[in-house]
């Protein structure tokens, strides 16, 4: 399998939408309406993330298959936002070259620390996140109504 991760541009809007979709439907049952719709976005939602955040995609024979963005947010702290790989690629080493690239990113851009949401149901989030060094802060937070647990790794 042939695949390259590249900056995500405004044609790539409906893809990643289509992503999000399809990689958190499984879940959509065990999260609230709102808090499904925090997670996948709409068009609008994807666009003020487009100009706030760092969008990588990874592409595989012209389609992309998998997301992550970052936003830099000040005092060496960068914040991990709308990973997901659609369920046919998980286990590629798709997700874990997205993420280490949007880390080599945030450390050009003087990040030390990056944090992330990540919701209960997504237990092998969990794993995949705690595999590659991230560490629950202890911070939980209510993301429309669902417990958002924070996770954080130190940068370099």
């Amino acid at each position: 399998m042939n695949w390259e991760i590249r900056e995500a541009g405004e044609d790539d809007a409906q893809s990643i939408l289509n992503c999000l979709e399809v990689a958190f439907t499984p879940y959509r049952s065990q999260y609230t309406p709102d808090a499904f719709a925090g997670t996948v976005v709409n068009l609008a939602m994807f666009h003020q993330r487009m100009r706030n955040m760092h969008v990588l995609v990874a592409v595989c024979e012209g389609s992309i298959v998998g997301t992550v963005s970052a936003a830099i947010c000040g005092d060496g702290e960068g914040h991990l936002r709308g990973m997901a790989v659609l369920p046919q690629h998980k286990g590629s080493g798709i997700a874990a070259h997205l993420l280490n690239a949007i880390e080599r990113y945030l450390q050009q851009h003087g990040c030390t620390r990056v944090t992330l949401g990540t919701t209960l149901p997504l237990r092998a989030a969990i794993k995949f996140y705690e595999k590659h060094g991230y560490v629950q802060s202890g911070r939980v937070s209510d993301f429309f109504g669902m417990p958002l647990l924070e996770y954080v790794k130190q940068l370099g």
